[in-house]
């Protein structure tokens, strides 16, 4: 009899060892992972994944947020935690540590410490509580020879630094994948700034193109009425009689100009379009200057003959000959008084410099910070066209109003308080996506000759494409010394040192217009945090101490004694 029972758990040992055996050699065949969780938190997209998959040498990932941190600082670290767990899944050549910068107990040393991490381009938030101790929301990705700086925390005007971190936690896949997208970029794709309309200079947009060139090649083209400044010609290599026509650049950027469109110019830009190629629109339809402001207290804003109206209403827009005015606005410095022959500035804030702060969902502005403009136009959807989608990425704050051009803004604004039942228009629009398949502006338009061309291949109606109109040039143009020529960071507020989501805003545009890969589409993930409900845990404390203290205490005792007592009756027998 007991060799018959030995016999058989003998053979459940090498079942047992053989099924161990052949799970581990299928596991070692096909990778899968199983996520429980209601909103795929630990589900990466598959553009990260093939991002993952390109990595063929050794990742260094030092997370700079460790230490003594409050709890919502902890669940941001947890989080950054469980996505590098996740990413490191996928590519065992990712290994990363968590440091805490404000361990050493010398205060000079720490400082060393701070220092050397801001030279590297991390940032730091100050503690709540202690004020010598500095927290890094960073981290700091290493390969092959290449440091590559990581924000953690996204911040946002407004917010708490509590909210900041749980909205942080959304981005932290988008985060990650977008530093090892720079590291990955091999053949990159072209931007093209349009120049020859008195469009922005390379100065004021030195710091949006050098970000940009972390991704892109990036150039400054002239259309000047050339057939191919901006789509390229090959003849196809089967029908020699066929001229196959694609795009030269994957966006272009027309940034704040200041004279008219010729037609040539126009129908090169529409062609582009039809051909695929993607626009970000940053037009000004009202000419206003601070620099007229500075010399006089009143001065003439007058709508900017442009030749555009036309063409943008075609595609769905239109933006008005009028100035924004928003009771949320950036400040500005202003001489209020001279003292001993010095003029004595104060900061007030601007109503025509309005902060946008995004309330969409659209990966392009989910969780950004305000977005500063300067002498905005609102901007309205037209047309009857079924076949593209339209929506508003950027808008003024529920106390808005607008004045038409031309109008006198003057400084005598700032001596008297704003009368908010003036400012009773909501969320006027200041920036739209459009996306689909757009109408050419010249259809029924052009000569046969040119209609017929197959050198020209005229289109009259787009591949599906993409624009985004923002009726602000200046959002895109970082401020320049006069004196020194010194070029300040596109997002900082030199007068304030304040920072906003503007070079953020332009990269996420532009990243969305040519993303061919859909990493952009990690911005959507939306990841519920579940925060405690501090007043419910303050009203019922004891309850819930006793719950989770005392219940599972005694549930285990009660569950030892029937065992106790089950065991005595049946050993008794």
């Amino acid at each position: 009899m007991k060799s018959k029972f030995k016999k058989r758990d003998i053979l459940a040992l090498l079942a047992g060892i053989i099924i161990i055996i052949l799970l581990n050699v299928v596991s070692g065949l096909t990778f899968r992972r199983l996520d429980l969780t209601a909103e795929k938190r630990f589900t990466l997209t598959q553009p990260t994944v093939d991002l993952l998959n390109n990595i063929d040498d050794a990742v260094t990932i030092k997370v700079y947020l460790d230490g003594d941190l409050p709890a919502y600082f902890l669940k941001l670290r947890n989080a950054t935690s469980d996505m590098l767990d996740e990413m490191r899944a996928f590519n065992g050549n990712i290994e990363y540590e968590f440091i805490d910068p404000s361990e050493n107990p010398l205060k000079k040393e720490r400082e060393k410490i701070y220092t050397q991490l801001a030279k590297k381009g991390l940032k730091y938030t100050q503690h709540d509580t202690k004020k010598e101790y500095y927290i890094f929301p960073d981290a700091l990705i290493t390969y092959k020879g290449v440091d590559i700086p990581v924000e953690l925390l996204q911040v946002q005007n407004g917010l708490s630094k509590e909210a900041m971190c749980y909205n942080s936690i959304n981005n932290l896949e988008y985060q990650f994948s977008n530093a090892f997208r720079k590291f990955d970029v091999k053949d990159k794709l072209k931007i093209g700034f349009i120049k020859g309309h008195g469009e922005l200079s390379e100065i004021e947009t030195d710091d949006i193109r050098t970000s940009l060139g972390e991704y892109y090649n990036v150039e400054r083209v002239n259309i000047g009425g050339k057939v191919n400044s901006l789509v390229e010609r090959a003849k196809d290599d089967k029908d020699t009689n066929k001229v196959v026509i694609k795009p030269k650049y994957s966006a272009i950027v027309i940034a704040k100009p200041d004279s008219a469109f010729s037609e040539d110019d126009k129908f090169f830009i529409d062609q582009y379009l039809m051909y695929g190629g993607k626009i970000l629109w940053c037009i000004d339809n009202v000419f206003a200057s601070m620099d007229s402001l500075q010399a006089n207290p009143t001065t003439l804003a007058y709508p900017m003959q442009l030749n555009l109206e036309d063409m943008l209403f075609n595609y769905g827009v239109r933006i008005n000959t009028n100035l924004v005015m928003d009771l949320n606005a950036a400040p500005i410095p202003v001489v209020t008084e001279m003292v001993d022959g010095k003029p004595i500035q104060k900061l007030f804030p601007w109503y025509f410099y309005p902060i946008s702060l995004p309330t969409s969902k659209h990966p392009i502005v989910k969780n950004l910070n305000g977005i500063r403009m300067q002498f905005a136009n609102t901007i309205d959807t037209v047309g009857t066209n079924k076949d593209i989608k339209k929506y508003v990425l950027l808008h003024t704050s529920k106390y808005s109003r607008y004045i038409n051009a031309p109008s006198r803004i003057s400084l005598n604004i700032f001596s008297e308080e704003p009368d908010e039942k003036q400012y009773d228009k909501r969320y006027l629009p200041m920036a739209i996506l459009l996306e689909g398949f757009f109408n050419s502006n010249f259809k029924n338009r052009v000569s046969p000759q040119i209609d017929t061309s197959k050198v020209i291949g005229f289109k009259d109606r787009s591949a599906f494409s993409r624009q985004i109109v923002i009726s602000d040039g200046d959002v895109l143009r970082n401020d320049v010394s006069k004196t020194q020529g010194k070029i300040f960071p596109l997002d900082l507020d030199r007068f304030t040192g304040a920072t906003y989501g503007n070079k953020t805003f332009i990269i996420n545009a532009l990243n969305f217009l040519c993303d061919d890969s859909g990493l952009i589409s990690a911005r959507a993930r939306e990841v519920m945090v579940r925060p405690l409900d501090k007043k419910k845990i303050v009203k019922n404390k004891l309850n819930i101490q006793l719950t989770n203290v005392a219940f599972p205490t005694i549930l285990v005792l009660l569950f030892g004694l029937v065992q106790y007592f089950l065991r005595k009756r049946r050993f008794a027998k």
